[in-house]
């Protein structure tokens, strides 16, 4: 119950504005607003924060006051009461004629994107926040509300962007620190997000809101005990209901973790004393509920509970957090799935991933673009007759492939090595290729197949330097950033003495484990199962270029080869990076590690075959994948290419 977000290390599907340009655009860039129609709102709580009604004077005291600006504070005033009382439609009437009175007046527009933000209109809200910031381009509170309403709109990055404005201006502001965190986390950079809110929390030890974003980022890598730490009773949100029931909310999730399902009944009552349950809220208790019963024994009723949450989720109002109705299509199909129905499973998966398609979208045309200039541009030419970095270090291993093909895996076993270290999913490779090449487009990459030998010699020195520090002591370092195959391109011309291991698995396989699973950060072509099974091909397409014109030696490993013969995989694995055998290898799974990606179940414990041929569960749904992995060059024509 996460929600809020590897800042997007963009997938390299195409080329995008920068968030920041797109901000300044919307924000500053446009003619003064006279006649509003917009809205606007503030997310809070569990991931997002809202800032609450205004209450400070508007005018200042002993101004003469026109008719005008005198129908305009009264306006706004009655407004502000409106907010406070939740009588949205009459507030925003009155916020209106605040606007319309004193167009000038940066609050009479912010109470008009509050208004409308409260009837879940973000696009009218962002664009009254966006007026009350050109007006005073330095309120904290407008950029944080302006920024929520980008994020119920999929527009994250500019979310992001808009929260470092709020600290920029405020530095330190309990909401601005508290949403940049979760939204952190929903793009991909898990360590980045809970530095910054345990930093927050250091420093305001009372910030409910770092509190329940941290907890949520802890619940989900199941870190269940340190989530109940921060959510003890001394720091309980005593004064503000909805930070109240969002507490209890995450700390009954944690209870049911641990195992202790009666703590976890008696904190679930203690919600219900506080009264009726608000609607956008009520999945997650019911998600709770079903899980309790499960815990419980009781089958039946948590079906019951799973029943009564797909019609709450039904329910939601337009103020609900996007990603609690996201994670609540997930859940129900993780229970679903479990129970054997599959078809209701499958639904809710790609109801989840519609929800995500929003804010990713995915451009095939963009795609095979980025793919055949790699082909063209960084050929075996390119690698054998033109400017190469100097350095040939062996220390880097990248362990590469689509999603959920088996990297975690190989990253736990190698790591287990006493000369090796896993670095995780490092976004270094990502954002020195955006870098150089000034994008993650195809013009991208005709930048980075140019470059000379002194700016690869300084992009390797520093990326070396920076990998190096993370374990000095250790002759090998692996990143096992999956879709760094993207990128290595820009390994072969900067590290040409780095190692690559592929991952191989059932591409069946492979599909239905991407769409059964929430990933977090950027995974366009993830939410629609052709263009799902069309990049597959892509990717497949990609990495047969780079076995043939790279200097650097890849290695395919397939998840099966585990499987049957772990010795001798794990053999060739340590061969191919130059490491002699180390009997810890073979315990990977005792090794005490942590491991943020979806996988961490799976490496903790010893090899198995569970996870193949899942997929034929799924055939009849799959339909769109399968008929879309007998790729060809070309887009296919069996559908237009989504932009």
């Amino acid at each position: 119950m996460t929600m809020v977000w590897r800042a997007r290390r963009r997938q390299f599907t195409g080329a995008g504005r920068h968030p920041r340009m797109t901000i300044w655009r919307r924000c500053c860039c446009r003619r003064p607003v006279t006649a509003p129609c917009y809205p606007s709102l503030v997310i809070r709580a569990l991931v997002v924060h809202e800032e609450g009604v205004m209450s400070s004077q508007t005018i200042a005291p002993g101004a003469p006051i026109s008719p005008a600006a005198g129908l305009a504070e009264t306006s706004l005033k009655a407004a502000i009461a409106h907010l406070a009382r939740g009588e949205t439609q009459a507030a925003l009437r009155a916020a209106s004629a605040a606007c319309h009175a004193a167009p000038e007046l940066p609050q009479a527009h912010f109470a008009y994107g509050q208004a409308w933000a409260a009837l879940g209109q973000h696009g009218n809200a962002e664009r009254a926040f966006a007026a009350a910031i050109q007006l005073k381009p330095d309120w904290a509170e407008a950029w944080i509300d302006y920024g929520v309403a980008r994020y119920r709109q999929g527009a994250i990055e500019d979310a992001k962007t808009a929260m470092r404005q709020a600290l920029r201006h405020v530095p330190g502001h309990p909401a601005a620190r508290a949403n940049l965190g979760a939204f952190l986390r929903l793009t991909g950079e898990p360590e980045a997000a809970e530095a910054l809110l345990r930093q927050t929390l250091q420093q305001e030890p009372q910030n409910a809101g770092a509190r329940l974003n941290l907890a949520a980022d802890l619940l989900q890598e199941e870190r269940a005990a340190e989530a109940l730490d921060l959510l003890a009773d001394a720091h309980f949100p005593q004064n503000d209901p909805r930070a109240a029931r969002h507490w209890l909310l995450q700390q009954a999730l944690a209870l049911l973790q641990l195992g202790r399902a009666e703590q976890a009944r008696a904190v679930l009552a203690r919600l219900a004393a506080l009264g009726p349950l608000p609607r956008e809220i009520a999945p997650l208790w019911l998600w709770r509920l079903v899980l309790l019963a499960q815990a419980e024994g009781d089958l039946p009723r948590a079906c019951e509970h799973a029943a009564r949450m797909e019609r709450a989720l039904e329910a939601m109002g337009p103020e609900a957090v996007p990603e609690h109705r996201i994670m609540a299509h997930y859940d129900l199909a993780k229970f679903w799935s479990g129970q054997g129905a599959h078809a209701r499973a499958f639904g809710h998966w790609a109801a989840g991933h519609r929800l995500l398609s929003r804010s990713q979208p995915f451009s095939r045309e963009n795609h095979l673009a980025f793919v055949e200039a790699n082909r063209t541009m960084l050929d075996r030419a390119r690698f054998e007759t033109g400017p190469l970095a100097q350095n040939r270090d062996r220390a880097p291993v990248f362990i590469v492939g689509m999603p959920r093909s088996g990297a975690t895996l190989i990253e736990q076993i190698v790591s287990a090595h006493a000369q090796a270290h896993g670095a995780g999913e490092r976004p270094a490779l990502g954002r020195a290729f955006f870098a150089l090449g000034g994008g993650d487009g195809a013009d991208a990459v005709r930048r980075i197949a140019a470059l000379d030998r002194p700016t690869l010699d300084a992009a390797a020195e520093t990326y070396l330097r920076e990998m190096k520090a993370l374990a000095p002591d250790k002759t090998r370092i692996i990143d096992k950033m999956p879709g760094n195959f993207n990128c290595l391109g820009l390994v072969g011309l900067m590290l040409p003495g780095a190692r690559i291991i592929h991952c191989r698995r059932d591409p069946r396989d492979v599909g239905l484990s991407i769409f059964t699973f929430r990933f977090h950060g950027a995974h366009g072509y993830a939410h629609d199962l052709g263009d799902l099974g069309w990049y597959i091909g892509q990717h497949d397409r990609l990495m047969a270029h780079w076995k043939q014109a790279l200097p650097n030696p890849i290695l395919d490993v397939a998840l099966a080869d585990w499987v049957r013969d772990f010795d001798g995989t794990l053999a060739r694995v340590l061969a191919h990076i130059d490491l002699p055998p180390d009997p810890n290898c073979a315990r990977f799974h005792e090794a005490e590690s942590r491991v943020r990606t979806v996988s961490r179940a799976q490496v903790r414990q010893p090899v198995n075959a569970r996870g193949l041929g899942r997929w034929k569960t799924y055939e009849q749904e799959l339909a769109p994948l399968i008929a879309e992995l007998s790729y060809s060059p070309k887009i296919s024509r069996r559908r237009p290419a989504r932009r």
